[in-house]
């Protein structure tokens, strides 16, 4: 495995450090199967960006097993691009700087306004939604009792943190601008509610563990929860030839079980993903992301 830079032409990405799999080369098939060669109908390498993780070291760290098991799937060399935030990682979509891209949900939707795209898999999180959670001897029972109250979320523009959280309050009936004081809060939302600091936080629904952690002796209940959100995608810039976006999805759906758990084997995706009931699926549609731009127009939140 090595790193070296990788120039970029049209984008703003103009210098980018890939992560550099050397590729397995196998014969051609008519068929795709295991360790088929896409080379005949796929850029090689491929280009892949990763917009939540800064530097190449810990992009190296995160996605070098699965870099190797997408390289001897398919055969094709995964170079990897560690962009700074979603806009650049549009703009390289746009511009065709790199073909593939892993996701969130309101980057998919950002993407998607701006970019001809599609999705190639998704990381199914039966977990994954939000949750608003209050102290147990808060006298808060529901989300219509947080007016008047400090709340806590996380990063804007987070899909768990943020979008999902506001859609919640504003189906309650709270005026998210006049009726609660909601507090930004970051990674320092967990300590805000154990420490007093605010009534209430809204954020993932796995933050739980991390309040525990923080106060073990402390005991918080969930007065709202929404349904399960569609998951994190990897989509693929439109002008990719058909045929690479047919062999693609063919070959990592028929290797499906190896490719998640090379994805799973580093500490940080185990974390993320929650291997125990995570799993990459290849269904999701453009469609199944409405939920996600139905909140933003919900909660009055621009993408």
């Amino acid at each position: 495995m090595s790193i070296k830079t990788v120039p970029v032409k049209t984008s703003p990405v103009k210098l980018a450090l890939s992560l550099a799999i050397a590729g397995i080369s196998l014969a051609a098939s008519s068929s795709v199967f295991a360790n088929d060669d896409l080379s005949n109908v796929c850029p090689n390498p491929i280009r892949m960006a990763d917009t939540g993780i800064e530097g190449m070291g810990p992009l190296e760290d995160a996605f070098g097993p699965f870099a190797e098991a997408f390289t001897t799937t398919t055969g094709l060399e995964l170079e990897m691009f560690s962009l700074s935030n979603r806009t650049a990682a549009g703009t390289a979509l746009q511009y065709d700087d790199v073909d593939l891209v892993f996701a969130g949900p309101s980057e998919f939707v950002l993407f998607d306004r701006e970019s001809d795209i599609e999705i190639l898999f998704a990381i199914e999180r039966p977990h994954y939604g939000s949750s608003f959670f209050v102290p147990a001897d808060s006298d808060i029972e529901t989300l219509a009792d947080l007016e008047g109250h400090r709340v806590a979320l996380k990063d804007v523009g987070s899909t768990s943190g943020h979008i999902f959280p506001s859609q919640m309050l504003v189906d309650a009936g709270l005026d998210i601008d006049r009726d609660l004081e909601i507090i930004m809060a970051g990674d320092a939302r967990i300590a805000a509610l154990v420490n007093g600091d605010v009534d209430a936080m809204g954020g993932g629904n796995r933050d739980i563990d991390e309040i525990q952690a923080m106060d073990p002796d402390g005991e918080y209940r969930v007065i709202a929860k929404s349904d399960v959100l569609p998951g994190d995608p990897v989509v693929m810039r439109g002008s990719l030839d058909d045929a690479c976006k047919t062999a693609l999805r063919e070959s990592l759906k028929a290797n499906a079980d190896k490719l998640w758990n090379a994805l799973v084997a580093t500490d940080r995706n185990e974390d993320k993903f929650l291997n125990r009931d995570s799993s990459l699926g290849f269904e999701r549609t453009n469609a199944d992301y409405d939920v996600v731009r139905r909140a933003y127009e919900a909660a009055g939140i621009d993408l």
